[in-house]
């Protein structure tokens, strides 16, 4: 077990770290600008074509890094711990194909392009549908395993809609736009993004973390758990709702970006002393760090060619399967 001292001190490297490639981001890009003069019109902007380029790109760009990087961090940890399943991240509840099918329907209908911000307003929607629909089908007091399959089913049939509307699509343009906003980016988002993501994973953050003592109990068995008081349907209600506003609005305003809630929890947990209620902050910070720095490669690897950044992620995410297939091997050997 992870001592307190030794999780504070994680915490406060983690931290050190997610403002360093805050930073980072914020310095990063194909205009020619010094570090100095970036960090000078952040603090006193004026009319130049410098305030426009830190301020209207670069700075949401990182504010975005940060945010959707601490919501799947945090959201793959809880859901990890609330279904005792060690592959469980948020799109395995299917609230990412969702709010995918719901932009995708905005793009395909033309109501995005009448209206600039029905794309992420349609993809929350998405989202939150998706949950309301996972509880009816898993039913008051449903088990862990009903979850998943319903989860998986959401997520099979959102996805299946989205090529039903790839495949109908008659205007190349719409797909090739459909396509593309798939693989995920933090590119060409603007602080409206920021202002309409923020309310919606502030309150998704809220009711997330604050599971940490009762997914603590959780690790004793659900029977152990409910004996010491802890409700799995309120568990169950503060851990799909707060993954479906904080992932929700990330997929809303950068598209699908996957594997992140996977990959954090497992390479922090050992750090903690696999405790839930030291995992959390931990894998909001590692979340961050991840995206931010990710963000920065895809500006670095190819930026003539716009990389995308869902595409990065699933690169990383692929050999950290195998990774986990053979540890599981060595394991049960």
């Amino acid at each position: 077990m992870t001592r307190p001292a030794g999780t504070k001190a994680l915490l406060g490297g983690l931290s050190v770290l997610v403002l360093m490639l805050f930073f980072l981001s914020l310095l990063t890009g194909p205009a020619d600008i010094s570090p100095v003069d970036s960090l000078r019109v952040l603090v006193s902007p004026d009319d130049s074509a410098l305030t426009l380029v830190m301020w209207e790109i670069r700075l949401p760009r990182a504010l975005l890094g940060l945010m959707i990087g601490a919501s799947l961090g945090l959201s793959g940890a809880v859901l990890q711990g609330y279904l005792r399943n060690p592959l469980a991240e948020p799109g395995l509840l299917g609230v990412s194909a969702s709010a995918s099918l719901g932009a995708v329907v905005a793009i395909h209908s033309g109501l995005a392009a009448a209206f600039a911000l029905a794309l992420p307003l349609m993809a929350l929607v998405g989202a939150l549908a998706c949950v309301v629909a996972l509880h009816l089908l898993a039913g008051r007091m449903g088990s862990a395993l009903t979850v998943i399959l319903a989860g998986v089913a959401l997520s099979s049939l959102a996805g299946a809609m989205t090529s039903l509307v790839l495949n109908l699509s008659s205007n190349p343009f719409a797909a090739l736009e459909i396509v593309f906003w798939m693989l995920g980016s933090l590119a060409d988002r603007s602080m409206v993004h920021v202002y309409l993501a923020a309310p919606f994973m502030l309150a998704g953050w809220a009711l997330l973390a604050g599971l940490g003592r009762m997914l603590d109990t959780l690790t004793l068995g659900p029977d152990t758990a409910a004996s010491m008081g802890t409700s799995m349907r309120r568990v169950g209600l503060l851990a799909t709702f707060g993954t479906a506003l904080s992932v929700g609005a990330a997929t809303a305003v950068a598209g699908a970006i996957g594997f992140v809630g996977l990959i954090v929890p497992h390479l922090l947990r050992p750090l903690v002393g696999s405790q839930p209620s030291r995992l959390l902050p931990a894998s909001a910070l590692g979340g961050a760090c991840l995206l931010l720095a990710a963000d920065v490669a895809v500006r670095l690897i190819a930026p003539e060619r716009d990389l995308k950044l869902g595409v990065l992620t699933a690169a990383i995410g692929a050999p950290f399967f195998l990774w986990l297939v053979i540890k599981h091997r060595r394991s049960a050997a």
